[in-house]
């Protein structure tokens, strides 16, 4: 039995003794590294923290990742309360913020923690339950519809490159069994195993507005896992070739119907420019009509006198010549005279009616051929009905040009009937001015006749010829009645065009002003949208360069002092909501740990 124990002692030994000689190996190792000085190609920082579940925080560690190329001395930097060599057993010297480190060759790793640092972001994390605000302790194991909201905004006492540079994504594991009808505002739902992860990207320079509701049986939750990266990926710029291409076709049909609008424009002008001198001289062709009107009775009057006073002589005549009284005779050159001024009164009225008339008529014309032939197409209405063009003005533009066209082609009908109108004013005119030179020419012929004429012998002779110029006379005023009736309906008649004249001038005034309106809009369009697609460029340019964190370089969070940083990480987890467990009535007895003499001593008992 001795020997037994004798076996096992020496056995333990043979164990113990070897672990001290790694020991002291490494001590020695350690020694010989401090006297040189060491080299690193890069360092990694990884924060880990932790926050309440409204996002306060608790606890902030980091882990340094040092790649060591030359063993020795280095220095590294930062304000820990605490610090743990994770690689090997080796002495961390700490002198407020200057951290010394003997580091083999190869990966080191140490914590340190701090106790004041403030994450680069504001995280603020609220719950409400059926719409009243609820604490999270007070939430665990409740139900009903439960909704979480996260914000997330740039903490301006931390140095702004994080929150400039880095990409948050935020992850909820829900468990199927507590959570339903899950719904969220600027998340993703995905399937992880059988619980439903939602994730939130918050884009950096971003403040985050993010938002969770779901229906939930016996409320709890797993910890919030918060991660935060450099956005560091290169965007490329994507071909908007054929979209600037159709861009381009848009704005040059923009250009082409600027371009037609204010042909429209220029002819519109034109043809209200013709309009109103077509009105302007249709009220001088009213006025002449209307006095020439005015004068038909007058007219009719001393045809009448003229007609009852041949009557007269040649019913005297026709009795015995020495009861003839042949002073009225002698009173009818004068009297015919007088008819023969007036029918040339008449004749120069007719004469400045028609030059008035063709006026009109020609400015009429010129403002009908001014009206251009083009048609509006569908596509083209479509296209000005959907521009940024004020709608109310091209309505009023479409319907003007509606009743510019009908206007146009009811006057193609009627042209011949205007052109009908100068040749009979002229063939009237002359027509009057002959009845004039007649009437003359019969007044000087009877006071010839009567100053030489041997009424004995000639009575006889005048008797018949006055007979004959009674008879003709009644057939010329019956024609000059229906003349100045004639005359009459074509003042009244005339009236109602000069009325339509007006309105229409009226009416060529209002269009244009709307289409001067829709040019200035056309070409405001056009000037707007011509360099549409070079601007949409840039704006693509300007949002790739904004989200282009291609060129970031990482900078210590821990110090600025540090060097060589080649990547800066969070990890930040909230705590989970959890129900609380009732606690046991019955204490358990902790066994006391055993050193390894007491157990190596309990190999010898019995």
């Amino acid at each position: 039995m001795r020997n037994k124990r004798m076996f096992y002692v020496l056995m333990a030994i043979v164990l113990v003794v070897p672990s001290f000689l790694v020991t002291a190996n490494l001590n020695n190792h350690v020694e010989a590294a401090e006297d040189a000085t060491g080299e690193y190609a890069s360092k990694d920082e990884v924060v880990y923290a932790t926050l309440s579940p409204n996002g306060d925080r608790q606890e902030v560690y980091v882990v340094n990742v040092f790649d060591v190329v030359e063993e020795g001395n280095i220095v590294d930097y930062g304000m820990y309360s605490n610090l743990k060599n994770l690689t090997d057993l080796s002495e961390i010297k700490q002198e407020e913020d200057k951290i010394e480190l003997t580091l083999p060759e190869d990966k080191f790793y140490y914590q340190g923690n701090l106790d004041n640092a403030a994450l680069p972001w504001d995280i603020t994390i609220s719950y409400l339950l059926d719409g009243n605000e609820i604490e999270p302790t007070e939430l665990a194991g409740k139900d009903g519809n439960v909704e979480m909201k996260i914000e997330t905004s740039a903490n301006e006492n931390v140095d702004p490159i994080f929150f400039e540079n880095y990409l948050l994504q935020i992850s909820l594991n829900l468990e199927p069994e507590i959570f339903d009808n899950i719904e969220t505002e600027g998340g993703v739902i995905a399937n992880a195993g059988k619980n439903k992860q939602v994730t939130f990207t918050v884009m950096p320079e971003q403040a985050g507005a993010l938002g969770l509701k779901a229906d939930a049986v016996d409320f709890e939750l797993q910890a919030m896992e918060i991660a935060a990266v450099p956005q560091s990926m290169s965007i490329d710029a994507p071909d908007i070739d054929e979209m600037t291409g159709e861009m381009n076709s848009l704005t040059d049909a923009i250009g082409e119907i600027s371009n037609g609008v204010g042909e429209l424009n220029t002819g519109v002008s034109d043809l209200n420019s013709g309009v109103a001198s077509l009105r302007d001289g249709s009220g001088q062709y009213l006025n002449g009509i209307s006095e020439i009107n005015g004068s038909s009775s007058g007219l009719i009057d001393a045809s009448v006198a003229i007609d009852e006073g041949l009557a007269q002589i040649n019913s005297s005549l026709s009795e015995s010549s020495s009861e003839m009284d042949l002073s009225a005779l002698k009173e009818l050159p004068n009297g015919l005279s007088q008819l023969a001024e007036g029918l040339r009164q008449t004749a120069d009225g007719l004469t400045k009616l028609n030059e008035n008339y063709t006026a009109a008529y020609s400015s009429l014309d010129e403002a009908m051929v001014a009206i251009p032939e083009y048609e509006i197409t569908k596509e083209e209405i479509e296209a000005l009905k959907t521009s940024d063009a004020d709608s109310e003005v091209v309505e009023k533009l479409l319907e003007t040009y509606e009743a510019t066209r009908k206007a146009k082609e009811t006057y193609t009908v009627t042209k011949e009937a205007f052109e009908a109108v100068d040749p009979t004013l002229t063939e009237v005119s002359t027509s009057v001015t002959e009845m004039a030179k007649s009437m003359d020419t019969m007044a000087t012929d009877i006071t010839n006749s009567l100053e030489g004429m041997n009424v004995a012998d000639s009575l006889e002779e005048l008797q018949a010829g006055l007979a004959t110029l009674s008879s003709n006379y009644k057939t010329f005023h019956a024609g000059l009645v229906s003349y100045t009736d004639g005359v009459g309906q074509l003042s009244s008649s005339y009236n109602e065009i000069h009325s339509g004249i007006v309105d229409l001038s009226g009416g060529t005034d209002e269009l244009e002003s709307g289409v001067d309106e829709l040019d200035d809009g056309t070409d405001t369009l056009y000037q707007s949208t011509k360099d549409m697609p070079e601007e949409m460029q840039e704006e693509i340019d300007q949002m790739i360069a904004d989200f282009d964190k291609s060129d970031f370089d990482a900078v210590s969070f821990v110090s600025a002092e540090n060097e060589k940083v080649n990547s800066v990480q969070f990890v930040i987890k909230t705590e989970s909501i959890e129900k609380q467990e009732q606690e046991s009535n019955e204490e358990e007895e902790e066994e006391e740990p055993k050193g390894f003499w007491a157990r190596l001593l309990n190999l010898f008992k019995n």
